[in-house]
């Protein structure tokens, strides 16, 4: 019998790493009024909420919205990153922003939350200039396409017609592995993903998927692609949607647990992370309803029969191994 006492110190000691939410969009205010510093009634995530739950390290994506592309993508870009700086100003004393290493020990041994900047989709990568001016804004992390097709890549939405990675997308990849930002597949189509294998020197990540071998989405991996992810040092950040998940569109807690069972048990423990995709989805997995119940999940992995040291990796552990070996 495990006891809340078990799961609740095992989450509390683990480092607990989130890859992927959409939460800057709150940040602007337009529907209704939030402060991350504070408990909002509205969305997934907030400082408190985070606390609670015991997250270290969250991503934060910024996701160009499809009537700002193509024309519209890096000004949208830039207002949504003021407004993130905006936002993580104010709490300085609880948040660091992650722009190298150092950023990141620093934050995770003064037990401030470490935050990290990434882009969902790259329809402001014009040219390899834009690319380094994001970078000294604070990006660190980018999701190459969304669904649709842009100057990089073909996303997922392309359907059978989709191609790999174009020229400036593999000079892209290049050049972010050379400046030390993560390489995000989440959403690529199959065959950018398998261009993008030969195409980085550095390991990268699908922030926010699950197994298509148990619940067959476009969205999801086959078993091909995550030993391909876990064979070149890379993560999948299992993700809570419930049509991700399960293929009523419905699910529990124990119909997520399904998919780490699966993976570890045919690719291997080592490229499991979390990729909550919270404030980007219109609900969550039952059990999984925000941020602040994330012991749930540690709870049941521990019912589910996985050790407490692949526990810790699962995570924060295999995630940050990334982020050390990638960031400068």
């Amino acid at each position: 019998m495990i006891s809340t006492n078990d799961f609740n110190t095992l989450h509390r000691e683990a480092v607990v790493v989130d890859g992927h939410c959409d939460t800057v969009h709150l940040f602007l205010g337009n529907k209704e009024p939030y402060s991350f510093g504070e408990k909002n009634d509205v969305g997934h995530i907030d400082l408190p909420r985070l606390r609670e739950g015991g997250v270290d390290v969250q991503f934060f994506a910024v996701y160009i919205e499809p009537e700002f592309k193509p024309y519209g993508a890096l000004r949208r870009t830039l207002t949504l990153i003021e407004y993130f700086w905006r936002e993580m100003e104010k709490c300085r004393d609880s948040v660091t922003v992650v722009q190298s290493t150092g950023d990141l020990e620093s934050a995770l041994l003064e037990k401030k939350l470490a935050v990290l900047l990434s882009m969902e989709g790259g329809e402001p990568l014009e040219d390899l200039d834009v690319l380094h001016v994001l970078y000294r804004l604070g990006l660190r992390s980018v999701g190459l396409t969304w669904n649709q097709r842009n100057m990089l890549a073909d996303g997922v939405g392309v359907g059978q017609a989709a191609g790999g990675l174009t020229h400036l997308g593999q000079d892209m990849v290049r050049e972010m592995n050379k400046l030390g930002m993560i390489v995000d597949a989440a959403h690529l189509a199959p065959r950018g993903f398998y261009d993008l294998l030969d195409a980085a020197s550095a390991p990268f990540v699908v922030t926010h998927a699950n197994a298509k071998a148990v619940c067959d989405h476009r969205r999801n991996l086959d078993d091909d692609q995550l030993r391909a992810l876990q064979e070149q040092g890379g993560v999948v950040g299992l993700t809570y949607y419930p049509p991700f998940v399960h293929r009523s569109g419905l699910a529990s807690l124990d119909d997520l647990l399904d998919h780490f069972c699966h993976i570890a048990e045919h690719i291997g423990t080592d490229v499991l992370a979390l990729g909550s995709d919270f404030d980007g989805i219109p609900e969550s997995v039952r059990g999984l309803d925000d941020v602040s119940l994330l012991p749930n999940l540690t709870e049941g992995l521990l019912k589910r029969g996985f050790s407490s040291s692949e526990i810790k990796n699962i995570l924060g552990g295999n995630f940050l191994r990334v982020l050390r070996t990638v960031l400068k």
